[in-house]
């Protein structure tokens, strides 16, 4: 058992923070002594360190707390995911580092932004707003937007884009298989818990927007490999059925 000083020292993390956890039910201590001093043993840094991970790919702690709170929690197959979030990540960083490098070795001024751009996702709302106008889908992905952050917002499409990643992974199965349907339930859920309520018939939609669109079957291809996106389209149309 650590006390919660101890626990400071080898996480990285503030003696306030760890108070904080504790008051909102994310991290609670194995126990507590009489005199009132909080003890963590090893199940409970396990647990922080997920929390840690998950704090690092910018996950609010609300939805920390519920994903590591789930009956369905599996703890090897949320490794798998943040590291897939991670690599995501890792490639963005990249472009910069190489853009800054170019700018460096040239010495003046670029004219060259895409490294920047975040734009695709106002694409995506913008098509949303097309395709849904004054529905109540569309008002209520408007007040969720509204509700987060521009870094909430960018690290839930990272998060939709490692999603794609996993059903990727899966394409060698049949659309029908039992572990790429429920790949395709928990992508209902998701957009359900970040953008509107996502119904059979919604979902079914956006099957044929993922091949229908150019733009969108590449960018779900270059997340999960050539041919993620008909396959998804695939999967989608046994899970609606």
């Amino acid at each position: 058992m650590r006390t919660i000083s101890q626990v400071s020292k080898l996480a990285g993390v503030s003696v306030r923070t760890l108070h904080h956890y504790d008051a909102i039910g994310l991290l609670k201590p194995t126990a507590v002594t009489d005199a009132g001093y909080r003890l963590y043993d090893d199940t409970a840094l396990r647990r922080l360190q997920n929390i840690l991970m998950f704090r690092e790919l910018q996950f609010p702690l609300k939805e920390i707390r519920a994903i590591l709170d789930s009956p369905r929690f599996d703890p090897s197959e949320a490794l798998a995911q943040q590291i897939r979030l991670l690599e995501l990540q890792r490639s963005h960083i990249d472009g910069l580092i190489s853009f800054a490098r170019k700018l460096q070795k040239k010495g003046v001024f670029c004219m060259d932004f895409h490294v920047f751009d975040k734009s695709e996702l106002s694409r995506y709302q913008a098509e949303a707003r097309e395709k849904w106008g004054d529905t109540a889908a569309y008002l209520e992905y408007e007040q969720k937007a509204a509700a987060q952050t521009e870094q909430e917002r960018d690290a839930a499409a990272v998060r939709l884009m490692a999603l794609f990643a996993d059903l990727g992974a899966l394409r060698h199965l049949p659309p029908e298989d039992r572990a790429v349907q429920e790949k395709i339930g928990a992508l209902q859920d998701y957009i359900t818990a970040h953008y509107y309520t996502c119904t059979n018939e919604m979902l079914s939609g956006l099957g044929q927007m993922y091949t229908g669109d150019n733009r969108m079957q590449q960018n779900i291809d270059r997340a999960g490999g050539d041919g993620t996106a008909e396959f998804v389209q695939r999967a989608i149309a046994v899970y609606c059925a």
